[in-house]
């Protein structure tokens, strides 16, 4: 037999309090991320700006309020490059996601992109755009015919200026404040089109780019350097790029070496921050392979670095000592902003935890967040860069401490 306990009103009270605080914080952790639903470009296929297999180019938008009303941030995600017939066929068969904009509704809007003002202070009420990447190359390639045998569509230049004529009738014509940025591919993407991105905005007041791991380089000493020259100079040539690269670079060199970042970064005259490991994962894991290419081990050494053995850490250590004497070699420009860590990590603003959380990486106690609305909106010269630590960490983000 149970036991009959009266209710009051306090408890009433007490219970409903409850509530509200638990919906409070169910709030908080939803507006973490939002999902935003996919726009298709208007009159897209009669602009030519078409992704590889011909859908037409899309955008996810999320309106700004408030302060942030006229500040818009443009997003270019990453997803490697397709410099050959096959890779791009490919591409449109196995990676719909990254050749088309069919079957694809929303994007969830997270980290850098964030409504949430608690961890993302600096942008989360402003103008915020995702662009679809869908072309394999860096937004950069533009071939008017289409063979029919394979029905590729080259057209990742066309995309980039098709929308952002059509964001300039949506407000982006009035901007105060403008932001390039993008991750990987979109990184590299962002420099290759941050001084186009200024010209288009003409009347804002403050127009920068952040590239976040996109300063892929060369690095000539290291193993496998003809095969990531050879790997970009494909993209550059299927995708007729030379045109849209720097003559201050393609006057020196081949169009291929001109798109690493290394090459041209010195001539870009807008703002630009470079977020990177010098320890970048996916450069270690795909673009340095050591002689010979089937080195044993050397698979579960980059997907483990407890396993490598002294040889292989060394050639990773090789890939940081170069990475940063070719920074070094990029010039000292004073409006530029630098937040180079060691983690074993590549890409860092489409997550939170690497973002902006209490775990993320901190170089003289800013995150990246922090790190990158000082250097935009001028409160403090931000050149920071992790000279200390000669091995790569482990950065379990999100579980602990990673130093």
């Amino acid at each position: 037999m149970g036991i009959y306990i009266p209710t009051t009103m306090a408890d009433h009270w007490l219970k409903l309090l409850v509530c509200v605080i638990a919906l409070s914080n169910t709030k908080v952790n939803v507006l973490a991320s939002e999902m935003v639903n996919i726009t298709l470009l208007s009159n897209a296929v009669e602009k030519g700006a078409v992704c590889l297999d011909g859908s037409p180019a899309g955008y996810h938008y999320a309106k700004g309020y408030g302060d942030g009303a006229d500040s818009w941030m443009i997003y270019l995600p990453g997803g490697g490059w397709c410099g050959r017939k096959q890779s791009c066929i490919d591409r449109v068969k196995y990676s719909p996601m990254l050749s088309s904009t069919k079957n694809i509704t929303q994007e969830t809007f997270g980290a850098i992109l964030s409504p949430n003002k608690t961890s993302n202070p600096d942008f989360y009420n402003w103008n915020r755009v995702f662009i679809r990447y869908c072309d394999g190359s860096s937004f950069m390639g533009d071939v008017k015919k289409v063979n029919p045998e394979t029905n590729l569509h080259k057209r990742g230049s066309r995309i980039f200026t098709a929308v952002i004529d059509e964001l300039l009738s949506k407000g982006l014509k009035d901007a105060k404040n403008a932001l390039l940025t993008g991750n990987s591919a979109g990184g590299l993407a962002t420099i290759l089109n941050c001084d186009r991105f200024r010209a288009l905005v003409p009347n804002a007041n403050t127009v920068k780019c952040v590239s976040d791991s996109g300063f892929f380089i060369h690095a000539k000493n290291l193993p496998n350097a003809a095969g990531r020259e050879r790997t970009f100079s494909r993209v550059v040539h299927f995708h007729r790029i030379s045109k849209f690269l720097p003559k201050s670079c393609t006057s020196r060199m081949k169009p291929g070496l001109c798109f690493f970042p290394e090459n041209l970064v010195a001539d870009i005259k807008t703002p630009l921050f470079l977020l990177n490991s010098d320890f970048d994962k996916f450069q270690i894991q795909v673009n340095l392979k050591p002689h010979p290419v089937d080195n044993p081990g050397w698979v579960n050494c980059t997907r483990n670095i407890t396993t490598c053995t002294p040889p292989q850490l060394q050639i990773i250590k090789d890939f940081r000592n170069t990475f940063l004497e070719t920074l070094k070699g990029i010039g000292n420009n004073p409006s530029r902003g630098l937040f180079i860590n060691s983690c074993y990590i590549h890409d860092f603003l489409y997550l939170m935890g690497r973002y902006n959380s209490p775990d993320s990486p901190k170089l003289h106690k800013k995150t990246i967040a922090h790190a990158i609305g000082d250097w935009y909106f001028n409160r403090s010269s931000v050149r920071l860069i992790d000279t200390k630590i000669d091995y790569p960490l482990d950065c379990k983000i999100g579980s602990g401490n990673f130093v």
